[in-house]
Parts: C-alpha cells; structure tokens; sequence
C-alpha cells in the first residue's frame, strides 16, 4: 500500500529540494502536486484541501524560506502534518472497567470481521489476556462455523451460538457466560450487510444498549478506499465508534482510507491487519505509517517483529556455535524460518530505510521463491549432511537435488552461500563491524 503515493511524493520533494533558495511560487507548486497526488490515492477531498492548507500555512514561514536546507524542511513539515492527520499518535484499546471487557466489532459483509476477531483473539492472548469469542452473525451461512473453527485452532473459547437465536439474546447471554469461564475479554463478531440499512444499525443498538460494550470498533477494509470512510462515518453517526480495525493494509490500496478516516469521523485507527495469518494484527501508529508513505521505512515495526520471533535463549546458543565454528545447515534454516515468520520479504524490505528502490531493482518474488528453494534442499540431506556439510560429495548433491526437486548447481549454490555466511558470522564474532565488514566484502 502507499507505493504509488509514496513515488509521487519522492519525485516532487527531490525536484522542491534541488532548488537552492525556494519561493512561496515553489512551494505553492509543489503543494498542487502533493494535493493532486493525495487525491489519486483516494484521499477524501476535503482532508486533501485542510492537509494542503495546512502544509501551506506553515511551510511559507520566514523561517523555512530563509532555512539553509529549504526543501527538507518542507518535508519535515508535511512529515508532521501527516502524523497529526492520522491521529498524533497510537491508541489502546479500552480493557479498564470491570471484566470481562466487552469488544463490539462492527462493519460491513467482506470487511474481515469474523477472521479479525480470531486475530483480535490472538492479539489479546500476546498481552496477557484471555478472550471469549463470540459468534452472533446468524444470517451469514457457516458465519457461527467459522469462529467456531478459528477458536479450535487457536485454542480459544468460543460460546456456543446457534443460528435460531436472537443475535441480542446470543450476546446476553455469551456475558453472563463469560463470568462463569474466568474470560477477561469478550470479542463480539456481529453481522454484516452488503450496505449500511436501517435493521443492520438497530439489531446493533439494541446489541449495544444489552452487553454495554466498552469498545465499539468498525472493521474496514482498506482496499475499498472512499467507500471505507463513507461507511466510517455512517457507522459513527448512528452507533457512535470507539475506533476503527482497519484490514488488508498489506493489499494493493491506495492508501485513502488510513489517512482519511481519522479526519472524517474523529476517531481513531487502533488497530491494522497486515497480512492473512492470524497473527497479523499490529497497533497502528500514526508516526510509523508517516515515515513509511515518505520512504523512510519503519525500523521500529522491524526490530519488535525481529524481537518477536526471535528466542532469546536461542539466540546466545547459535552465537556459542558462531563463536566456536559449529554453525551448521541446521542451523542456518533455522534462521530462515525465523525470517519467513516476520513477513513477506517485500515488507521487511519496506520497513528498512532507504530500501524503497532498492526493492524496485530486485524481483521480490524470486526472492521468496529463493527462500522456499533453500529450505527444501536443506530438508532433503540427512542429519548427518545438515550437522556437517563437507562430507557432501557429488553423488549425495544429485541425491538431494533430486529429493528437493532442484538441481545440482542449486545444491552447489547453497553450500556455496552457507560457506560464504559462515566465514562472514565468524569473522563478525571475532572483530567487531571492522571484523565483520571484511569477511563480508572478502578483504
């Protein structure tokens, strides 16, 4: 997402910061493009002409046109303003109050309700809570079965809803429930429509005033841009929102909806999914998707998704064998796994700084396909190949090409790479960056 927004933005910065000195006639100039750039990545007009105004308002100062580096305040000042339009900075959930907190999620048929809630579930369970889902959406066929499924797989509990009952009576009924189970965390997967109606919006009300929830939160899909905002604000005018879930940031949107819905309704983005698995449900941070719409990456989402992944104890085990020259291939799938488990490459790569165009010149799905390639040849040696690689010799590399469906100067590469790693881990441990940077540039 972004990516078309963000090259249009690159582009008019570096033309606005090859000007030695910059007039208002320049910065107006650049702001029409900005503004026209916005708007094609389905920013709600007006928060495209209030951000503009904005913008305008303080990048014409004295103090920047008289800046030394005129144009990289300019963007430090559109920097700011877009952190301020999407909320200054990220909100938590309300789980205060007495339990167990009743979560309302809320929104359209399609916009990921049900599966959110199993993320939402997932969430929750990472901070310490222990949620209760509940399925009251008895007019989608198989809506029930479905959360019922995703409870087993994530070893939640789920309240047992039937499709011949009131949708208020299953909710009353699932908190009087929850008390008895030792649940903290109610989450109430509700019934969507194909369009906001009438009977939607008062089967919600009534669900509302019954259970008191003490977060409402719409569900939006991203990928359908304007319509996300238009549903936002219907959503708030009559239920009055807590916030918002906003689903399939990962997609190819255009963005509109992150930076819009904030404005609009003047509630919150508090939580975002970012990929299909069930654990791709981040806190949104205003500060964070600013940097990544400007190219700046996001270094702060890469090292809590590397520290989520990563087993401490694990970690100063394979810095032991670094150190002594027992790194293995074991290992080293080991590490791949760990990587594939932080994401797709492509959003790794984003979230680096300077990284953008980089990620242009690669084939990100080679990549991957790479990856995928390297696990399987490593999957077809036995142990004693995986503990000690030298003993590989030309018959067992067409054994194993052959059991992983690759070829021989596949195998050769990898044992080529691994050989190439290890040299350059080893030379790390023992001399520090210095150490490091010549074993990897074999110096």
């Amino acid at each position: 997402m972004f990516e078309n927004l963000t090259d249009k933005l690159n582009g008019i910065f570096k033309r606005l910061r090859g000007h030695g000195k910059l007039t208002e006639d320049n910065i107006k100039s650049a702001l029409r493009e900005v503004r026209m750039a916005l708007l094609e990545a389905d920013v709600h007009y007006k928060v495209a002409k209030d951000f503009i105004e904005s913008v305008k308002e303080r990048a014409i100062g004295q103090q920047v046109l008289s800046s030394l580096t005129p144009g990289h305040q300019v963007v430090k000042i559109v920097y700011d303003e877009l952190i301020q339009l999407m909320g200054s900075k990220s909100q938590e959930l309300n789980l205060h109050g007495e339990h167990p907190t009743v979560i309302l999620l809320v929104g359209l048929q399609g916009s990921g309700k049900t599966t959110t809630a199993g993320k939402l579930a997932v969430f929750l369970r990472s901070k310490g809570r222990k949620p209760f889902l509940v399925p009251a959406d008895i007019y989608r066929p198989a809506a029930i079965d479905q959360l019922r499924k995703l409870g087993l797989e994530l070893g939640v509990p789920v309240y047992p809803s039937v499709p011949e009952q009131d949708p208020v009576q299953i909710t009353r009924e699932a908190l009087a429930a929850s008390r008895q189970a030792g649940v903290d965390v109610l989450i109430v997967d509700t019934a969507g429509r194909l369009h906001v109606d009438e009977e939607l919006m008062d089967e919600l009300r009534r669900i509302k005033t019954a259970i008191k929830p003490a977060e409402i939160l719409l569900v939006a899909d991203a990928m359908t841009g304007q319509d996300a905002v238009n549903v936002a604000e219907k959503f708030n005018q009559d239920l009055e929102i807590d916030g918002v879930i906003l689903t399939k940031l990962d997609g190819d949107a255009r963005g509109g909806a992150a930076l819009s819905i904030r404005s609009v309704t003047n509630k919150p983005i508090k939580l975002v999914g970012v990929g299909e698995k069930l654990d791709a449900l981040e806190t949104f941070y205003p500060d964070r998707m600013a940097s990544r719409i400007l190219g700046m990456g996001d270094i702060l989402s890469l090292a809590e998704k590397a520290q989520a992944v990563v087993d401490e104890k694990k970690a100063q085990e394979l810095e032991k064998k670094i150190r002594k020259d027992t790194f293995t291939l074991e290992d080293f799938k080991g590490q791949l796994i760990q990587i594939k488990k932080m994401g797709s490459l492509e959003e790794i790569i984003n979230m680096i700084p300077g990284m953008g165009k980089i990620r242009k010149l690669m084939n990100v799905t080679e990549e991957e396909d790479e990856l995928v390639k390297i696990e399987a040849i490593i999957n077809s040696m036995t142990c004693a190949e995986r503990f000690d690689h030298t003993i590989i010799n030309a018959s067992r590399r067409r054994r194993i090409a052959n059991g992983s469906g690759t070829t021989v100067q596949d195998v050769n590469k990898l044992l080529k790479n691994f050989m190439q790693t290890k040299k350059m881990l080893k030379s790390f441990t023992k001399g520090g960056m210095k150490g490091f940077l010549r074993g990897g540039l074999g110096l």
